[in-house]
């Protein structure tokens, strides 16, 4: 019994241990991702505040979480966005490698993290623009709690999202936990990252991090 009890704690505490390394890799990527090779020079969408959910939303009840199943399109239909999401891991630092700036309408997947659709968060991640024009997520911090998100999947479903809030979080003392941590336990929760705030010409690099998070609440 001693043994089993060993083994449990064993497994919970390398279970918190590379739950803590991810994160430091999701700190150094979200102030990796505020840094653009520049050029585009507009304002970034969003402010330095937080959007949240205005208390006169009323959301939907949570879908229960889908088998795994590996994303394939972003649709976000009050963006006019349909995307094709492709795998992203790691880069030689240790963060999440986003998608190049020559794919400017692709969104990049976290694939060693969690599928949309599954239980736990998974992550999407794209570029706000580039160096001459707006790329994927360049209204993403425009997105509002209720509106939809869908992603259709590997196995021909389509994971209904609902927007339940939106933050924009400083470079400067970026919280990974509050950005990728998971929100409610035992639902499928995402997360759509790219960079947000001002834009500083000086060290070609924007501010912040615009986060939206929203959970499944429906399947097609």
């Amino acid at each position: 019994m001693a043994d089993a009890e060993n083994g449990r704690g064993s497994g919970r505490l390398l279970a918190g241990v590379a739950w803590a390394v991810l994160l430091v890799g999701l700190w150094l990527w979200g102030r990796e991702l505020t840094d653009v090779p520049g050029g585009y020079a507009a304002p970034a969408t969003g402010d330095v505040a937080a959007v949240g959910r205005p208390l006169d939303v009323r959301l939907p009840a949570a879908h229960k979480p889908l088998p795994a199943a590996r994303p394939q399109r972003l649709d976000i239909p009050a963006m006019g966005v349909q995307a094709p999401v492709v795998r992203r891991g790691l880069d030689a630092d240790g963060a999440v490698d986003p998608p190049p700036y020559d794919q400017a309408g692709v969104v990049g997947w976290y694939a060693a993290g969690t599928q949309p659709g599954a239980q736990g968060t998974a992550l999407l991640v794209g570029h706000v623009d580039t160096e001459s024009r707006p790329a994927v997520f360049y209204d993403l911090s425009t997105l509002r709690p209720g509106e939809q998100i869908r992603v259709a999947r590997a196995d021909g479903s389509l994971a209904e999202f609902t927007v339940e809030d939106v933050l924009v979080l400083p470079r400067d003392g970026f919280d990974a936990r509050k950005a990728y941590g998971e929100r409610k336990a035992g639902r499928a929760e995402l997360r759509l990252i790219t960079c947000g705030g001002t834009f500083d010409r000086a060290k070609r690099s924007y501010t912040a991090n615009v986060v939206v998070s929203a959970y499944l609440t429906g399947e097609k």
